[in-house]
């Protein structure tokens, strides 16, 4: 026997009404693990999503090893490329880095230079020269561009590659993670290298608010914000070109983690662990822990409320100038 008609509109009206109400949780759901970041005269929102966490514990136990492409760093060699051959710009990383994993000195080696391109190395390819810098904030360059044949990287080891990141409300120290973002390394010791660094300010700042502790932990039923426990601002400099950074290493954004929005020049530092969200951000440093007191100095100074793509935001009533500059060595 056929259903009757009513049954059959009843149904689809029953099923309408379900869909709808689902589209409305899933809409209320993305809007309450959304975050927006404003770039140069653009704002965007990122929907946020729990990681696996088998993911995000093999990221972050195997770590990561990379260089810079058409690049050939130049250095006092401490294993010759002609008599050590890998297969992978990551063996010749990795077997610097095991040469760097002491606690008894500065390390052996701090760059490595890759022939990987089998026609274009030729006989050299898989040489992996090992070497040491004088400077390792002021690597000495041999040459770059699409000509050169090698890839080249840093390794920072323990207590090296920490810079000071200066405002008027004190200075943070930063370590820097060559390994996991040369490209971003490259631009940040460009910094370095200025006398000054005029436009390079925060200006947007978002305390922890009830939603996480002092240590960056979220505290259960706690919404993600606002405010989102962090700190944004940009290292464009005035008068500069900035040139965009590719996406690098993306680990799990942690309390102090230093990473880039998109390609940057706009980069923000986090006050909390923000395991919501995905993990579109390259991270290229972090403030050490006992420095983060005076980033969250920063982030209590007064605001002025906006909203970005919907998402409602804090900016600094007046921007705080900042600029990376090199640690004072000891006498």
């Amino acid at each position: 026997m056929g259903r009757k008609q009513a049954d059959s509109q009843y149904g689809r009206f029953t099923l309408l009404v379900l869909f709808l109400i689902a589209a409305v949780f899933c809409c209320m759901a993305y809007r309450s693990f959304s975050v927006a970041f404003k770039g140069s005269g653009d704002a965007f929102s990122v929907g946020s999503r729990t990681r696996l966490a088998s993911d995000a514990k093999d990221e972050e136990e195997n770590g990561c090893c990379r260089g810079i492409e058409h690049l050939e760093l130049w250095g006092d060699a401490v294993k010759w490329g002609s008599e050590f051959k890998v297969n992978s710009s990551e063996e010749c990383c990795k077997a610097c880095q095991e040469m760097c994993s002491g606690d008894d000195g500065p390390c052996l080696c701090d760059s490595w230079v890759f022939c990987g391109d089998r026609e274009a190395c030729g006989s050299r390819f898989g040489e992996c020269w090992l070497k040491k810098q004088k400077d390792t904030l002021d690597p000495d360059r041999r040459d770059s561009g699409d000509k050169v044949i090698w890839t080249s990287g840093l390794v920072f080891g323990r207590g090296e590659g920490i810079v000071n990141l200066k405002t008027e409300y004190g200075i943070a120290h930063v370590k820097l993670l060559p390994e996991c973002a040369p490209h971003s390394i490259a631009y940040i010791l460009e910094l370095l290298a200025l006398t000054h660094c005029a436009g390079c300010q925060f200006y947007r700042a978002e305390s922890r608010g009830n939603s996480w502790d002092a240590q960056g932990n979220h505290i259960e039923h706690a919404p993600f914000g606002p405010p989102f426990a962090l700190i944004q601002g940009t290292l464009e400099v005035q008068g500069t070109i900035f040139k965009d950074i590719p996406l690098e290493a993306c680990p799990t954004i942690k309390r102090g983690s230093i990473a880039w929005v998109g390609s940057g020049p706009e980069f923000f530092i986090s006050l909390a662990n923000h395991n919501e969200w995905r993990k579109p951000y390259t991270v290229f440093g972090y403030v050490l822990p006992e420095d983060m007191e005076m980033i969250e100095k920063i982030a209590q100074l007064p605001t002025i409320p906006d909203v970005w793509s919907n998402v409602k935001v804090s900016v600094l009533e007046r921007p705080v100038p900042l600029r990376f500059i090199r640690m004072k060595k000891s006498p």
